[in-house]
């Protein structure tokens, strides 16, 4: 008698969020079953923390077979290589601290990548509990005018006037190295604290977490919050020169009002925001960053390079 044959079994599909990633391995907090370890299937794309994906749910692990549509991506570029960091973000906390020398050049930098996704930017000051920190968060009083809030805080102390920034949001932590992001997010989500370790086994990426982007979830919303690993570099190669000059605030009403269409802002006859900067009403090194994003924007897509 001919054996029965066994019909084969059809993997779940289920959705999820990619809250870690690790070459072309991710880790998927799977809706309503808790995270699962996956790969990425049949795409050469590459998946971002906060990416909504599909997955085929199997028992030894998961394999993403879509990946839905995103609302933005925040990430660094230098023409040759990208650095994703998240998709789908609604704001951008920025981090400083009075014992470490801040870039200035650089946190502008995350704050017109933070414009040219639409996305809220926050300067947090850390280590308020520091002698001379008072001094130190009156020095970003400019970009508070600018419409950016500053949020002081100590990650070691009182997080509290941080709690309802983040709240329902989907914000990624950005900083320098030595500026306390991840002391921030573990007095933020104490959870955290176990999860990396579990991150870490999950993807089998023996890498410390902080050389790496991971997800946490905010207990009481539908809120995230990312880690970035600390960095000196942003590029802004992948913004295209429209976007880079609207991301500039200050800029947005005066820009159309020079003489030249495609002024640079720099030595043109009639350039309205040079005008702007001999007034003081704005600030030099922004409209230096502007030439110089713009410099970089065109060099990126110069065939010849």
């Amino acid at each position: 008698m001919p054996a029965t044959r066994q019909p084969q079994r059809v993997a779940e599909l289920v959705s999820g969020l990619v809250v870690a990633a690790h070459r072309r391995h991710y880790l998927v907090d799977v809706d309503g079953h808790g995270p699962l370890e996956c790969v990425l299937k049949g795409r050469k794309t590459t998946l971002a923390c906060g990416d909504r994906v599909d997955v085929e749910r199997a028992v030894t692990g998961g394999a993403i077979v879509d990946v839905r549509p995103r609302g933005n991506l925040f990430y660094r570029s230098d023409g040759f290589r990208e650095k994703l960091l998240a998709a789908n973000v609604t704001q951008v906390l920025g981090v400083v601290a009075p014992d470490v020398p801040v870039d200035e050049h650089l946190l502008n930098r995350w704050i017109i990548a933070a414009e040219t996704e639409g996305c809220r930017f926050v300067l947090v000051v850390n280590k308020a509990d520091l002698a001379g920190a008072a001094a130190f968060a009156e020095r970003f009083e400019p970009y508070a005018r600018l419409g950016y809030p500053v949020v002081r805080v100590s990650a070691t102390h009182d997080v509290s006037p941080l709690r309802p920034w983040i709240a329902g949001q989907h914000s990624v932590v950005i900083g320098q190295s030595g500026m306390g992001k991840s002391t921030l997010i573990n007095t933020l989500l104490p959870q955290t604290r176990a999860r990396t370790g579990e991150i870490s086994q999950a993807l089998r990426s023996g890498r410390h977490t902080t050389s790496s982007t991971a997800l946490y979830r905010l207990a009481d919303d539908d809120g995230w919050i990312v880690d970035s690993p600390g960095m000196t570099i942003f590029g802004l190669a992948h913004c295209t020169a429209s976007a880079i000059e609207h991301a500039f605030v200050e800029l947005r009403e005066l820009a159309g009002e020079c003489r030249f269409r495609d002024c640079r802002h720099d030595t043109e006859p009639g350039c309205v925001v040079q005008a702007a900067v001999r007034a003081g009403r704005i600030a030099a090194q922004r409209v230096e960053l502007l030439r110089t994003l713009l410099r970089e924007a065109a060099a990126a897509r110069d065939p010849a390079r």
